[in-house]
């Protein structure tokens, strides 16, 4: 991969560059530096990581072996760039009127052929174009990539570990070429988004998530590493489709599921042992069981347990923000959760919490004004079977009946806050929408945070209309905002992870923190929460654009080393030690963080036997 560092180091770290090798001479990096490579003539062609296309110049290509397998003419990167964007706006003009799922499986399908030729080129087009390329490698456009994902497939990204390869993890990991891997994303396809068990076509996920990493923290994509744990699958459609890649056979459950993930977590750590694995997409019960299990022993979070939170508390605490109150208000907020899945019960655990944090009680006295509803309705101590994870949040019956349907809670209750995480699509219908008018809050919010788009609670455009015109509302797929009766603009916040886990990723793996601690994860969350300036959340604004995607990850990473100081917990990261980080200045920090993002560029390849 032909990659150059945008910068140095910070001074802090400088200085320990200097007292570590004494005094250096800092060098140019406007000219990147040679690139090693141990393959050359057709095999560097068939190398996504090394592969110029026809940007390959005239003494590489002999040095190479590369002359005769080119047209002749050398075209600059620019050029390259500029031919690639045209060719996607040839695409957009050329569907126009296509039925929307065909319309994002092309764009996907053009972004992902780019991928599988040219790393370097692909990258460069996803960074500057984040705001239009992100839903269509990441969500929503993922979830339908995942569907389709056998017949999609063209050739491997990532690894696969199976049921059938227990005992042969330790082994096989040494498979994967790159020598240094910083990040995993891992999966086992049983809740793809709200699209539920999916197999190994989950695959997409981890990839998905990889580029935005690439993309927003600027992590290398020689060090990152997609994984699929395939233990089986219950979809029944996928077991009897002739397509499908993955086991045929039901998933592992109990004790012979966690021994395959023991196996792989041992196995991945092991060989990398600085490495930062992010869970994504697993059921809720094994999503709760693996964080428990390994959060304290290696450095690993769950994305749809901690992100999802952490998004959704920076979203929670902006709506105080919008409501004219100070954050410490946050404490007197009632908030209806409708989802005890992974996702629904990771945000109402993550705000019990910082509620309890800040008016100094305990987590029991803190979720007293927390309302969870599942399936069954509105959860109280009436609950026969009740999921353990859900039981801290069990009401009192005597105060609303058990299994209250939403639209009588919110009658009931008259909340601030109507957050939505169960994956059922319109479940805030007119009813529950018009019941929200009634808040006690002069703004009140609705979240409609599932994904893809079909599966949100309700729409932008219905959540304006029918709960009214002075509300705050998010969501998990992107929706346009809407022009109001009164000429103004009801603006749609966009509550997706890839505000936070870029960061968080990037500062757990810069500070070298041995885990993700609690203290990391809410540092991340109020950074995200104050982000936005007093005037663009009175207007409603909650979330930044993601055209500012790296500068929001660098912000947040920077807070997540920062609070991983406090919780002292960092091991330092290359030539940066611990104590270096404690030195750094806030703003020290967040120049560290930036400096040691990555962009693609081309870069000379030397050839080396």
């Amino acid at each position: 991969m032909m990659w150059r560092n945008i910068a140095g180091f910070s001074k802090a770290a400088s200085a320990a560059v200097a007292r570590t090798h004494g005094s250096r001479r800092c060098l140019s990096t406007a000219i990147p530096g040679p690139c090693i490579v141990h393959k050359r003539g057709a095999d560097i062609l068939h190398d996504p990581w090394f592969n110029k296309d026809t940007g390959f110049p005239l003494t590489e290509r002999d040095r190479l072996g590369l002359r005769g397998l080119l047209p002749p003419r050398v075209i600059s990167f620019e050029q390259q760039y500029a031919r690639f964007i045209e060719s996607f706006r040839s695409l957009e003009r050329n569907t126009q009127g296509q039925p929307d799922n065909v319309v994002s499986l092309a764009k996907w399908r053009i972004l992902n052929r780019l991928h599988d030729r040219n790393e370097t080129l692909y990258y460069r087009v996803l960074i500057d174009n984040i705001k239009d390329f992100a839903p269509i490698i990441y969500t929503p456009t993922v979830g339908l990539v995942c569907q389709n994902y056998s017949g999609l497939y063209r050739r491997p990204r990532g690894m696969y570990f199976s049921a059938k390869d227990k005992g042969e993890m330790m082994s096989m990991i040494y498979n994967w070429p790159a020598q240094q891997v910083d990040m995993i994303v891992i999966t086992d396809g049983s809740r793809i988004l709200g699209l539920g068990d999916l197999g190994v076509q989950g695959i997409g996920i981890p990839i998905g998530k990889l580029d935005m990493y690439v993309a927003a923290a600027g992590i290398n994509p020689q060090r990152v590493l997609p994984i699929m744990l395939d233990v089986g699958t219950n979809n029944q459609k996928l077991l009897q489709n002739p397509l499908y890649l993955g086991l045929r056979q039901p998933r592992l459950e109990g004790e012979e599921y966690l021994e395959i993930v023991d196996e792989f977590m041992e196995a991945a750590f092991t060989r990398w042992p600085k490495a930062v694995v992010q869970f994504e997409d697993f059921q809720a019960k094994w999503a709760f069981e693996t964080l428990e299990r390994y959060r304290k022993k290696f450095c690993m979070f769950n994305d749809d347990v901690q992100g999802t939170a952490g998004v959704a508390l920076a979203g929670l605490l902006g709506t105080v923000r919008a409501q004219g109150r100070p954050l410490s208000d946050f404490v007197n907020q009632k908030i209806v959760v409708v989802g005890a899945g992974s996702a629904g019960l990771g945000v109402t655990k993550t705000a019990v919490q910082a509620v309890a944090r800040m008016a100094g009680i305990s987590f029991a006295e803190a979720t007293k004004n927390f309302y969870l509803i599942d399936k069954d309705g509105l959860v109280t101590t009436e609950r026969s079977k009740l999921d353990p994870a859900a039981v801290p949040f069990a009401k009192n019956p005597a105060e609303i009946r058990e299994g209250a349907s939403i639209v009588e809670v919110v009658k009931t209750v008259r909340p601030h806050v109507l957050l939505g995480l169960s994956g059922v699509g319109g479940i805030f219908n007119e009813e529950v929408l018009k019941a929200m008018r009634e808040s006690d809050s002069c703004k009140p919010a609705i979240f409609a945070m599932s994904n893809p788009t079909l599966n949100a609670e309700c729409t932008a455009a219905d959540a304006f209309k029918h709960a009214g015109e002075n509300i705050v509302f998010g969501s998990g797929s992107p929706f346009e905002n809407v022009q109001l009766e009164n000429g103004n603009v009801g603006h749609v916040n966009q509550a997706n992870n890839m505000y936070l886990f870029p960061g968080i990723g990037l500062g757990t793996l810069l500070s070298g923190a041995r885990i993700v601690t609690d203290g990391m994860l809410l540092a991340a969350a109020e950074c995200l929460a104050s982000y936005m300036t007093d005037e663009e959340v009175q207007k409603g604004i909650l979330y930044p654009s993601i055209n500012n995607i790296r500068h929001i990850t660098a912000e947040v990473g920077a807070a997540v080393l920062r609070a991983a100081v406090s919780d002292d917990i960092v091991e330092g990261h290359g030539d940066v030690g611990p104590r270096d980080l404690s030195h750094m200045s806030k703003e020290e920090t967040v120049d560290y963080i930036t400096r040691n993002m990555w962009f693609p560029i081309y870069s000379p390849l030397v050839h080396e036997k």
